[in-house]
């Protein structure tokens, strides 16, 4: 009986084991294969991981090395092109402010033609529309010098000033130019180009004429604080600039609108030469002719145009200004020399009777 009933239980446990392992074999067989599907899925993804890193790491090399490459490209290239520039002669930018046509053309022609190689350059100024072509110059150097974009100038205005700030944009354009002359149509050299070149290379300033304006009513007070009357100055609108400050005057958008005359930056007073290179005789008291007195400097006639003027012109050589009580002596590489290279105003006849009597000598 035992035996029997052991032997159904053992039976009946035996058959309920079965039905028990047949039952949850399988979802333990799932659950296995679940756990090594996500093993390997996590395996796969780690492997593309650091396959994508290594992807990605090669991409950003070469990305890299193309932007380190350029810039050794363009590094190599600025240091070559900037050997070519200093191989080559800087220039000097003649800047002629003219009604029309120029008068004088002939004199400067004359005075170009000593100059041994193209290291100089030629703009002007005239009213809209006019253009240099040989009906209207004889003189090659000035065909088609004319800037496209002129406007028209009255005296006194800032007009004027925008006249040579558009000469100076188009000037800026070639880095050959390194000093910047302004000249007007009645201006004429005094020397040849040689010496003139050399006179203006050489110094490392600008030459403009500054001086005290003690007379009242010049300044205006709403020009402060931008323009302050302690830095208020009066001189020649006739400067030679060195580029630096050719560049200020071209991208000054601060000072240029709120006064009329030339401005005179802070910090820049160790960079400029305050006296001019141009000549004007201004003192007209003693004239007994009413037209050479008044605002415009002395307009030499044919009669005027002698030896003695030339000479006396070259051999100034310091300006007083009475204003200021200060002398300015005039100097070159360190040693004294004449002050003017240039001078006006000269008429047509006094220019030709200048050239026709040897007494402008350009060679």
């Amino acid at each position: 009986m035992n035996f029997s009933t052991g032997t159904t239980d053992g039976i009946f446990f035996e058959q309920s084991r079965a039905r028990s392992c047949n039952y949850f074999f399988p979802a333990r067989v799932y659950q296995l294969d679940i756990t090594s599907f996500h093993k390997r899925m996590k395996r796969r993804n780690l492997q593309q991981m650091q396959q994508n890193q290594w992807k990605y790491k090669i991409i950003a090399f070469l990305l890299i090395s193309c932007c380190l490459g350029s810039f050794v490209l363009m590094h190599m290239w600025h240091n070559r092109i900037k050997l070519q520039l200093l191989s080559r002669e800087p220039k000097i930018s003649f800047l002629f402010i003219a009604r029309n046509r120029l008068s004088l053309d002939l004199v400067w022609d004359q005075f170009f033609q000593g100059a041994k190689e193209p290291i100089f350059s030629i703009f002007v100024h005239s009213r809209p529309g006019f253009v240099f072509s040989k009906a209207t110059t004889k003189s090659a150097y000035f065909l088609g010098r004319q800037v496209n974009d002129s406007i028209q100038v009255d005296w006194g205005e800032a007009s004027m000033i925008q006249a040579e700030r558009i000469l100076l944009q188009h000037a800026l354009k070639d880095p050959l130019n390194q000093r910047f002359v302004f000249l007007s149509d009645s201006c004429i050299p005094l020397y040849n180009f040689s010496y003139i070149y050399d006179y203006i290379m050489s110094s490392s300033t600008s030459f403009v004429d500054s001086f005290a304006d003690t007379k009242h009513g010049r300044y205006n007070p709403k020009m402060h604080p931008i323009v302050p009357v302690t830095s208020w100055r009066k001189g020649s609108q006739w400067t030679v600039l060195i580029r630096k400050h050719a560049e200020v005057i071209v991208e000054d958008e601060v000072v240029f609108p709120v006064f009329q005359l030339h401005c005179k930056y802070k910090g820049l007073e160790k960079e400029i030469t305050r006296r001019p290179l141009t000549h004007s005789a201004w003192d007209l008291s003693a004239s007994k002719d009413p037209e050479r007195r008044g605002w415009h400097p002395l307009s030499y006639k044919f009669s005027d145009a002698t030896a003695k003027l030339i000479q006396d012109i070259k051999a100034i050589d310091n300006i007083h200004y009475e204003t200021e009580n200060r002398r300015e002596w005039c100097s070159s590489k360190g040693r004294p020399s004449a002050c003017f290279l240039f001078a006006r105003k000269f008429t047509r006849p006094a220019a030709l009777r200048l050239i026709n009597t040897a007494l402008l000598n350009f060679q």
